[in-house]
């Protein structure tokens, strides 16, 4: 059983800058991940980051912008999203994974309650 707790949201200008955090309990060495889910829009990938955090991975609309991390020492995952757009904002979700690559929602096992996002123009 995993326990994944997301922090870091809140609201910022476009063009700023937010870390999130994803503090994980239970059994953690798993790839990570984050996603994302506007209103009326499905759940989307945003990035991953393998157990040691050397392969890391990228949605396209992020790409220069996020940078995922992790500290296992601390069981936390961030994600570092600069420059950021209107079309950001989301709830963001992080959750373990099956695999390092762009992973569907489905091939990912927990979840955590998510943080809100909003970047305001």
């Amino acid at each position: 059983q995993v326990q994944l707790v997301e922090s870091g949201g809140g609201l910022v200008q476009a063009g700023g800058s937010l870390r999130l955090s994803c503090a994980a309990s239970g059994r953690t060495r798993y790839v990570m991940a984050w996603f994302r889910q506007a209103p009326g829009k499905e759940r989307e990938f945003v990035a991953v980051i393998s157990w040691s955090g050397d392969t890391t991975n990228y949605a396209d609309s992020v790409k220069g912008r996020f940078t995922i991390s992790r500290d296992n020492a601390k069981n936390t995952v961030y994600l570092q999203m600069n420059s950021l757009k209107p079309e950001d904002t989301a709830v963001y979700y992080c959750a373990t994974a099956l695999r390092v690559g762009r992973v569907r929602p489905d091939e990912c096992n927990y979840w955590g309650q998510g943080t809100q996002v909003t970047v305001s123009s």
